[in-house]
């Protein structure tokens, strides 16, 4: 989505600008996912023949669960209570001046600054209340194989999941292979980062153990699905030429079930991921439906903190031809109700908290501020859902459910995914992200709320 200049939603920093990826090249498959038995859906592949990962030969040691190769690390995390209620804000733009290096140099946390209603402070204090700490030091119970997924729960509704995305778990009960690649500054090698058991949570540890001593960023997220349409850094576009940075791979570490695991943390300038040869997402006016768990926190208020469906051109091909879920305060677009951040959905050329006609101040659709949220779009033929809820204790409640907005129907997708940028390449957004999911076609709004079901069973920050 390109962003027209200036405006800031009650912002004091400069808006960054916000695009789609260039298509995200495939990297070259070297075998390693299918070398190490990794189970994609239950199966002994990991991608059907899709794009796989660059760099994968460098360094894959066998490892973690089932004969999976990878590794994990994982001791302590920060976590937090839930982040106020009607008025997250803080810093936006640049997120108060983090840096960040596209060979893994670290990070740096800005001091918490002043809250605003524009954008989440990226050092929003999560030890204050009653949530865990993200800090705190966690001992990892032995990892008991899930019964279910949420891929699973889609797949049993009709509407089997095409993109399957997770740095801290499985999203399938047989899913036992590698959920992302590191890669460390010092001598550039890379690491699969494995599940610990079928179904089960990242090997955190591995992690930990090779990024030792050095910098790590995540330089691919695996597909869970059989379809092989896994995440790497994006390509510039036609809002940003320059190709995006990969996430450090420490910087938001947190807890899920008991277990050490790491989030990724996205944040400007220009940080994201991309495929644009997909296999299976939907084209046209084909229905889907797509979900995120992400946070309240350290949200920059620019363009645009995406994951979904894209252009596979990396540029603004014009209304309707991207569908993706956004997570923050609308940037100039949208709003709902109280001070946000709102579950949101990117339909090209505008975010929108409901329609059709309806851009600000959508009434159904409330400010969510909880320290994990989950955010879904229900994308039909001729009308679209928004659901939101707290991804740690809660159910999912309808933002909107309609028409499109006007000048959105028919639908246009193309079929790429993005992770963290807009359509065009926009990349000056920030969030956060531990899962996201994408299927063909819907499933009854019953098997959405066994989601959110399963997401909170998962226990995240606990």
């Amino acid at each position: 989505m390109r962003i027209r200049p200036s405006v800031f939603l009650a912002a004091s920093a400069v808006l960054w600008a916000c695009g789609a990826n260039d298509a995200a090249e495939s990297p070259p498959n070297d075998g390693t996912l299918e070398d190490s038995g990794a189970s994609q859906s239950g199966s002994a592949t990991a991608s059907g023949g899709s794009s796989g990962a660059a760099g994968m030969d460098s360094s894959a040691a066998s490892g973690g669960s089932g004969g999976s190769s990878g590794a994990g690390g994982g001791s302590s995390g920060a976590s937090g209570a839930s982040g106020g209620s009607g008025g997250v804000s803080g810093a936006s733009g640049g997120s108060g001046g983090v840096s960040n290096s596209p060979d893994g140099a670290a990070p740096v946390r800005p001091d918490a600054g002043a809250r605003d209603a524009s954008a989440v402070d990226a050092t929003a204090n999560r030890d204050s209340g009653s949530q865990p700490a993200r800090d705190a030091e966690t001992t990892e119970p032995p990892d008991a194989t899930a019964t279910t997924g949420p891929c699973d729960l889609y797949a049993a509704g009709g509407a089997p999941c095409v993109a399957a995305h997770s740095t801290v778990r499985a999203l399938y009960a047989a899913f036992n292979g590698s959920l992302y690649q590191v890669k460390r500054a010092s001598d550039m090698t890379t690491k699969d980062i494995a599940v610990l058991a079928p179904g089960g949570f990242a090997d955190s540890a591995t992690q930990d153990t090779f990024c030792a001593n050095t910098t790590c960023t995540i330089s691919i997220i695996y597909d869970q699905s059989s379809k092989g349409n896994h995440l790497t850094p994006g390509p510039g576009g036609g809002a940003a030429s320059a190709a995006d940075n990969p996430a450090n791979a420490t910087e938001l570490k947190t807890t899920i079930g008991g277990h050490a695991v790491y989030g990724i943390r996205i944040h400007p300038p220009g940080m994201g991921y991309r495929n644009d040869k997909t296999s299976g997402v939907a084209t046209g006016d084909s229905p889907e439906t797509e979900y995120i768990v992400t946070s309240s926190q350290n949200l920059v208020n620019g363009c645009c903190f995406d994951y979904g469906n894209a252009e596979t051109n990396n540029k603004d091909d014009g209304s309707g031809t991207m569908e993706a879920v956004y997570f923050g305060l609308g940037v100039i677009w949208g709003t709902g109700t109280g001070s946000g951040p709102w579950v949101e959905a990117d339909l090209e050329n505008g975010i929108f908290a409901g329609g059709p006609g309806a851009t600000m101040g959508v009434a159904t659709n409330t400010s969510l501020t909880s320290t994990f949220v989950t955010a879904m779009v229900v994308g039909r033929s001729g009308s679209f859902a928004l659901k939101g809820g707290d991804a740690q204790n809660g159910v999912l409640k309808t933002m909107y459910d309609g028409d499109r907005p006007n000048g959105y129907n028919p639908m246009k997708k193309q079929g790429a995914i993005i992770l963290g940028i807009g359509g065009d390449n926009s990349n000056g957004a920030g969030g956060e992200f531990f899962e996201g999911v994408m299927t063909a076609g819907n499933a009854e709004g019953t098997v959405d709320d066994a989601v959110q079901a399963n997401i909170v069973a998962a226990g995240y920050g606990r």
